[in-house]
């Protein structure tokens, strides 16, 4: 239980909803901030204003899955007001108080760096990150189908990327029935892909292995989808990039060409946000629970 701790979240989308909920469910003092528009109420959740002071007196403090853009803007989806992480909220961050968020982005990191903060990345976990991969996964399915004429049965599949989404989406392709490529970097993870059943090959010699290829999966975050790739690709090709955003693909040119090519980062909080948001309670309320009991508070 988290009797006693004083948790604000502040903005985000419907995955914090199952944060929210789990986290009064266990009993913590929950402050909300940015979700004036919210319907939904949670018996004894507070809510309150983003004053310089609103984090004064918290045991940890929840911000979205990317903790602020690069000008410290937070994401906000049920709140019309614009919030903005400051010098002067972090320097009300007590000391031993924790930041967490799904991933950081450099104004985030700095600011929490300059006030000795605590700053905690929960996809940097990799039993986060595998758990999302599922949700990536299906969605990344989702957009296939979508965007295709054909059926994923049967069709040319590339997966750029053996990492955690790269490995759940070339085995969810694969009980498709699709004829899967996996495009790697390391000897080891060619001996995983050969082992798995896909067709390895290493992501230096793409460029041998695009001319029939129905879908091009990226989850690599550097370009490696460049102009010279897409330019050999069939013209009813459909990239999908699930890569953090700038992705790995070049649009410009993928659009010049006539080639779909799609941004998707963020699928599981689009696809599946319920199921997203528990996977995101559980290690957040775990890792409150764990700091709280070596802080005393518990």
């Amino acid at each position: 239980m988290l009797t006693g701790i004083h948790v604000v979240c502040v903005g985000g989308d419907a995955r914090m909803l199952e944060v929210i909920k789990q986290l009064s469910e266990m009993d913590a003092i929950v402050t909300l901030i940015g979700f004036d528009n919210l319907q939904s109420q949670f018996s004894g959740v507070g809510r309150a204003n983003w004053t310089e002071d609103a984090l004064k007196g918290a045991h940890a403090v929840i911000l979205p899955v990317v903790g602020t853009d690069d000008a410290g803007k937070i994401s906000a989806v049920f709140s019309t007001e614009e919030l903005f992480w400051t010098d002067e909220h972090a320097k009300q961050v007590p000391e031993g108080a924790a930041v967490y968020t799904g991933m950081a982005k450099p104004f985030l990191k700095n600011s929490c760096l300059k006030h000795q903060i605590r700053l905690v990345e929960i996809l940097e976990r990799d039993d986060v990150a595998i758990y999302n991969s599922i949700p990536t996964a299906e969605g990344a399915v989702m957009m296939a189908i979508q965007h295709t004429d054909i059926m994923i049965h049967g069709s040319n599949c590339i997966v750029l990327g053996l990492g955690r989404t790269g490995f759940t989406l070339a085995r969810t392709l694969q009980g498709l029935r699709a004829k899967v490529k996996v495009g790697v970097r390391r000897e080891a993870d060619y001996a995983r892909a050969t082992e798995m059943g896909f067709q390895p090959f290493y992501t230096r010699n793409l460029l041998d292995h695009v001319t029939d290829v129905d879908l091009l999966f990226n989850t690599i975050p550097t370009m490696i989808i460049t102009a010279q790739i897409i330019a050999k690709l069939p013209y009813n090709a459909v990239i999908i990039d699930l890569a953090s955003a700038p992705g790995g693909t070049d649009f410009r040119f993928a659009e010049r060409r006539g080639v779909k090519a799609l941004l998707a980062p963020g699928l599981p909080g689009i696809v599946a946000p319920k199921s997203a948001g528990r996977i995101l309670a559980n290690c957040l309320s775990q890792l409150i629970l764990e700091d709280s009991h070596q802080r005393g508070n518990v």
